[in-house]
């Protein structure tokens, strides 16, 4: 297991940490307050080249690798987590296929504006019937003299409300599906036929909405496919190792700014006339959050030194997502019971801590799913060895 970061990595997360502190954190209250985030937010973001971080400087990027990139998401995490919702979606899915498999075109129209903040995008592939089962997908694309003809509907797509343009997963072939089957789309804000239907509030902050998208014979060129007919499926799982390895690190971060939290109350609070830190009871719930976290840094930070190294890392990042995002749910619970009264109380963080968090266990494939993908592992390397 790595011991220690190496001295480049350690400035670039001491960087972020104090731009999250000194910068972003100031807005929090605002963004609680409102629901919305500021346009600074996403300008001094840009300014300060932290969104497109994992696209090359080709393509107005910082061409980082995955650790230094999850690293920066570690630390947003400690503030809020729109923040790095903004950075996952400047470098995540939709951006990483189009930089992969876009034509010059494609990337030209779309990269730029992401990095310098003029445009944001969503990816959308969710449907009421077909979520972590892509089998089950009605959204379909039908070939026409003009391009493509897109009907469907899409729902708890994230940003989906705002993007200026979406990746839209569409079935082209109804026998071949996830096999060969789905395509993907790239379709612009503003194209007749597409709509926002619904906007969607969730237990997290105000600022964090999934919308519903409905797509009614909507009409787009043959210049909107992103790669190949058939590969749309393929291409997006790509990404699901670095998606999964940001949400990990995401967890990392909220978990620790609120151990740090809940240690400090701990200190300060006086009960019957000692501070709650005198407590064996409040002792070893911090000492349980510690350990976890402790844990977690371990198996993901490993876990993602070895993918930037092109070594396999099979199911570890579903290893990661699953016991980091179980593991801050465990740290944000305890802290809301050291916290008492102050814990449950809007307008305190350890409380929207507590409501953000829980997404984590759903989004970029349930704790379920992830466990199914380690069973997977484990049975086929069992078998082959046997």
């Amino acid at each position: 297991m790595m011991a220690e970061l190496p001295d480049e990595y350690r400035e670039i997360r001491d960087a972020a940490r104090k731009f999250t502190e000194t910068v972003l954190e100031p807005f929090v209250p605002q963004i609680d307050e409102t629901g919305e985030v500021p346009k600074d937010v996403v300008r001094l973001m840009a300014e300060n080249g932290y969104l497109g971080m994992r696209l090359s400087e080709e393509h107005g990027g910082a061409g980082l690798s995955l650790f230094p990139y999850c690293l920066v998401l570690e630390e947003f995490s400690r503030s809020h987590r729109i923040f790095t919702l903004i950075a996952i979606g400047t470098s995540g899915l939709t951006p990483a296929t189009i930089a992969r498999h876009g034509t010059p075109e494609q990337r030209r129209k779309y990269l730029p504006g992401m990095v310098q903040g003029r445009i944001s995008s969503a990816f959308a592939l969710t449907e009421p019937d077909a979520g972590s089962d892509p089998a089950g997908m009605k959204t379909t694309a039908r070939k026409t003299a003009k391009g493509w003809v897109i009907n469907g509907r899409k729902h708890f797509i994230s940003n989906g409300h705002r993007a200026d343009f979406v990746m839209v997963m569409a079935v082209t072939d109804p026998e071949k599906r996830s096999r060969g089957g789905i395509s993907a789309f790239l379709v612009d804000r503003g194209t007749p036929g597409f709509s926002v239907t619904r906007v969607d509030k969730t237990i997290a902050s105000d600022a964090i909405q999934l919308a519903e998208l409905t797509f009614e014979d909507c009409e787009v060129p043959d210049s909107a496919l992103l790669g190949k007919v058939g590969a749309g499926f393929a291409m997006s799982m790509e990404s699901l190792t670095e998606g999964r390895l940001s949400v990990a690190c995401s967890c990392l971060g909220a978990a620790d700014r609120v151990l740090e939290m809940s240690v400090e109350y701990a200190k300060q609070r006086v009960t019957f006339g000692k501070p709650l830190a005198s407590r064996q009871a409040i002792q070893w719930m911090l000492a349980d959050s510690a350990t976890e976290l402790a844990a977690a840094r371990a198996l993901t930070y490993q876990t993602i030194a070895d993918a930037d190294a092109g070594r396999q890392v099979g199911s570890r990042p579903s290893m990661c997502k699953l016991y980091a995002s179980e593991m801050v749910g465990r740290v944000v619970d305890r802290a809301v019971q050291v916290h008492g009264g102050m814990g449950v109380i809007r307008g305190f963080p350890v409380e929207r801590f507590y409501r953000d968090v829980r997404h984590y266990r759903v989004g970029e494939g349930t704790s379920e799913i992830q466990r199914i993908i380690i069973s997977r592992d484990l049975f086929g390397r069992r078998g082959e060895e046997g």
